[in-house]
């Protein structure tokens, strides 16, 4: 059991680092879409080849930081029920989903993801819109991402079992306590960038959301 507790230390590791990789993909995102948006507005112009980068880019987001985020314990859970019961109950019920549901989901997803991505990969599949992307690089993240997902699922489910066994502290109990927004202005701000790019790349995003928002209503 203390080897799978440093093997589950070992993927923690792993995911904590794509996850931190990943968060400087919101700031390439958000001034991808806030040039496209300036660039649209003054002059006109638009790309689909910078239209779907952003796709890309969200798909990276989303799927890349899957891992992470049940590192941090940030997926939704609903324990509405399940929260009556007691700490062990409830994590050998966590233990039962993992086992039951999240790894063969993983699986399934990947057994049939690759063979679209090597299909896509080797017929050099292009967008359908003037001036698209090539496919497969997006393809490719969703076994990736779901590769990912199953190591983080793995490390889970042996911290679950080393609580159960009295060898580790409750792995259930949130740690995330900022947005990826948050972490990202700590991550520039540890690498010594100015202040002022920190401000932009905060009112940039606070820009981007508010037109999700918008688009969201239309």
């Amino acid at each position: 059991m203390n080897f799978l507790l440093q093997f589950s230390r070992l993927i923690d590791r792993l995911t904590e680092q794509v996850g931190r990789a990943t968060l400087w993909l919101v700031l390439v995102a958000v001034i991808i879409s806030a040039s496209n948006a300036i660039v649209r507005k003054a002059f006109s112009v638009s790309s689909n080849a910078f239209l779907e980068i952003q796709w890309y880019l969200f798909a990276a987001m989303f799927l890349l930081a899957s891992g992470y985020t049940m590192l941090r314990q940030g997926h939704v859970k609903i324990d509405v029920i399940l929260g009556r019961f007691s700490k062990r109950t409830q994590i050998k019920v966590e233990i039962f989903g993992i086992v039951v549901f999240l790894m063969p989901f993983v699986v399934l997803v990947i057994d049939l993801a690759l063979p679209l991505v090597i299909q896509a990969y080797h017929s050099g599949e292009m967008s359908e819109n003037a001036g698209g992307l090539v496919r497969w690089p997006v393809y490719a993240l969703l076994p990736i991402g779901f590769t990912l997902l199953g190591l983080q699922g793995i490390s889970e489910l042996i911290k679950r079992v080393g609580f159960l066994k009295g060898l580790c502290a409750d792995p259930s109990q949130p740690v995330q306590t900022k947005t990826a927004e948050e972490e990202l202005a700590d991550e520039i701000r540890k690498h010594e960038v100015a202040p002022e790019v920190v401000h932009r790349v905060e009112d940039a995003v606070d820009m981007v959301a508010d037109q999700t928002r918008e688009g969201a209503r239309k």
